[in-house]
């Protein structure tokens, strides 16, 4: 009976997350991106605000995406293809996070790239909405 509860969690981790390269580097950078978000939120007092609570459920939405794009793979036979590129393109948005978060408490970072998040910043527009207002363009036309 042991036997088959264990290749029960052994399916299911592979399903989940199989052999997904650089999973281990997305999970300490979705930690560092909270540990300085934190900071953030304290240095500009609003540290239990509700848009913390969303950032939280961002990052387990992140691993569902994750684990979508693994299953993907194991269905097509991709040897993993959707979900390194998924773990990449993760990397580099929480890379990116941290980086905007210790500008934000005063932490140098390079000037090249404090000139692009300060950019960011300045737009402030989230993707959904850059979507919304390009599909109402178009749906104009």
């Amino acid at each position: 009976m042991g036997s088959v509860n264990l290749s029960y969690l052994e399916a299911a981790h592979f399903y989940l997350f199989g052999e997904v390269k650089f999973l281990h580097l997305l999970l300490l950078l979705m930690a560092l991106d909270i540990i300085t978000g934190v900071f953030k939120a304290f240095k500009n007092r609003n540290l239990w605000s509700r848009k913390s609570l969303f950032g939280y459920a961002r990052k387990v939405l992140i691993l569902v995406v994750i684990i979508l794009a693994n299953v993907i793979d194991q269905i097509l036979g991709l040897n993993g293809t959707v979900a390194y590129a998924t773990v990449l393109f993760y990397i580099a948005n929480e890379g990116l996070s941290i980086m905007e978060n210790l500008a934000a408490v005063g932490v140098d970072v390079p000037p090249g790239l404090s000139k692009k998040l300060s950019s960011i910043s300045e737009d402030n527009k989230s993707v959904t909405q850059e979507m919304r207002e390009e599909f109402s363009d178009k749906e104009r036309r």
